[in-house]
Parts: C-alpha cells; structure tokens; sequence
C-alpha cells in the first residue's frame, strides 16, 4: 500500500512538467519554440540591462563581487599592515570589471537564442527552475569567458594586489589552502559575472512563467499563459 502510495505522489509532482512537455503538442513546434525564445530573449536583454550597467554589481547586495576567499580571510591583517586603500581599490575594479563585461554579453545570448532547437526549447519547458541557467551556460559560458576575461584583466591588472594574489594564490592551490577556482582574479571574477548573469536571465523567465502578461512578445503571452492553465 505504500509503495502504490509513493508511486502515485511521484506522478502527481512529475505532471506539471509534463504538462510543460506536452506544450509542443499543443501548439505546433514552431509557435512553442518561438514563445519560449521570445521570453529568453527578453529575458536575456533585462539581465544584461539591470547588471551591465553602473553599480550593476557594486550597488546590487545580491550580485556584488567580494573579495576571494583567500583575500577575505587575510583582509583584517592587510588592513592592519594599511592595505586598506589598496583592497577597497580592488574591489571597485572588480565590480566595475563585471559591469563593463556583462555590457558586451547580448548579442552572444541573443544568438544562443536564435540557435535553439526544438529539443532544446522542450527541455527547458519540461525542466526544473534551472533549465534556462543551464542552457545558456551550456551555449554560451565558453564564447561569454574568452569575451569577458580581457575587459576584467584590463580592469584589474593595474592594481598591484591583484598581481600579488594571484601569485600568492597559486602557491596556495599547490599547498591545499586556496580553491583553484579563486586562484585568478580575472578568472574568479568573469566565473562570478557569468553566475549573476545566467541567474537573472533564468529570474526573467522565471517570472514571465508566473505573469505571461509581462512578456513583450505575443507568442510567449499565449504559451506561458498556456503553462498556467495547467
């Protein structure tokens, strides 16, 4: 009794995304497509709107960079030693580095948008809250860091704790007490660009599925307001 039990709560809770799936069936492909990649677009557009911009990250509690874990740590010392300038100047650079970058990040999402396939458009429908985050990470994270990483070493190469970091930081890697993923600046900085980025574009989206009325297109008003008949 149980197990018919758990069995019937596992198809209730997987029927929404089926419903989702099924959306293809119920417009044609192309029309389910086309909504979908104009909320995406749309999507794409206000994230890159709202972080690429001044104090896009700086001014944002949510998406501003702080300082690498192996910074964090030795900031009460640094300061103490009268670092202090030299780590708030950092710091700016890094913000204003992510803005600059995330600046130049539409038009490669726009293409990953327009490069959807149909298969792709049904699996994020039918997929969990992350399925646009990880599209576009999937379709653009290599195109997005080659464009991002020289705006960021511009931005940071001149200070000189920057530099002593990263050489700081490599040793550290070899000795276990700094993460690779922190042992760059530029890398810890256009990884934490790139993470903002998807997020928002997957909140757009996000609430485009709960308010169809807010999509711009009129193909994704008809099939997300479909969604919501489900």
């Amino acid at each position: 009794m149980k197990s018919k039990r758990r069995l019937l709560l596992l198809v209730l809770s997987a029927m929404p995304l089926l419903a989702h799936a099924d959306l293809l069936d119920a417009f044609s492909s192309k029309d389910a497509s086309a909504g979908l990649k104009q909320a995406l677009e749309q999507g794409a557009t206000q994230a890159v709107a709202t972080l690429g911009v001044q104090d896009g990250f700086l001014g944002n509690d949510r998406f501003r960079i702080t300082l690498p874990a192996g910074f964090k740590k030795a900031e009460p010392i640094l300061r103490a030693m009268g670092q202090g300038k030299a780590l708030d100047d950092l710091n700016l650079a890094m913000n204003r580095a992510a803005e600059s970058a995330v600046a130049e990040a539409k038009p490669l999402l726009v293409n990953a948008v327009k490069q959807m396939s149909v298969q792709d458009a049904k699996n994020i429908l039918s997929g969990g809250d992350d399925s646009v985050t990880q599209y576009f990470r999937s379709k653009t994270t290599e195109a997005l860091t080659q464009k991002f990483l020289p705006v960021v070493t511009k931005a940071t190469s001149r200070l000189q704790l920057a530099e002593q970091y990263n050489q700081l930081a490599n040793q550290g890697v070899a000795l276990g007490l700094v993460k690779a993923d922190d042992a760059n600046v530029e890398r810890y900085v256009t990884r934490k660009a790139l993470d903002a980025l998807y997020l928002r574009i997957g909140e757009e989206e996000k609430a485009i599925r709960q308010n169809p009325a807010e999509a711009v297109g009129k193909i994704a008003r008809k099939v997300f307001g479909a969604m919501g008949d489900k």
